[in-house]
């Protein structure tokens, strides 16, 4: 199973581009944040930075309405991207393509739940039901 939700900060405003068909392609980054002690009882803290990628509507709504420190929570699949750079080297970087949107509020701000437009097809993809039991694991 490739899935993955992440709470955390919009860590740049979201960049939207379109392709030539005019889907939305939205991208920005989040952070998240992760506190312990340890045994010594000293508070640590790190911080994970995780490029995400909006695709559609969901897009188009991410730039709409947030922002750099927006806090989110986003769920989808990781993917890796890979290109080569100007240099000719083969680059690589994993992202999350979020396929469920959920704006965590603040001050002003539309909090409402967003889902990702139809598939390319125009077939939404159906969720799919588990049951506990049969997970090996």
């Amino acid at each position: 199973m490739n899935k993955l939700i992440l709470t955390g900060n919009l860590s740049q405003d979201v960049k939207v581009r379109y392709t030539q068909a005019g889907t939305a392609i939205a991208t920005t980054g989040v952070a998240v944040n992760r506190k312990w002690k340890t045994q010594s009882g000293e508070l640590k803290e790190e911080v994970m930075f995780m490029d995400i990628k909006f695709f559609g509507r969901t897009g188009e709504i991410a730039n709409q309405y947030l922002h750099k420190g927006s806090k989110v929570l986003v769920e989808g699949r990781i993917a890796l991207e890979q290109w080569k750079a100007q240099d000719g080297t083969n680059r690589s970087k994993h992202v999350l393509v979020v396929e469920h949107l959920e704006m965590l509020g603040g001050k002003g701000s539309k909090e409402t739940q967003q889902r990702p437009a139809p598939a390319a097809g125009g077939e939404e993809i159906p969720a799919i039901e588990v049951d506990e039991d049969e997970i090996p694991f």
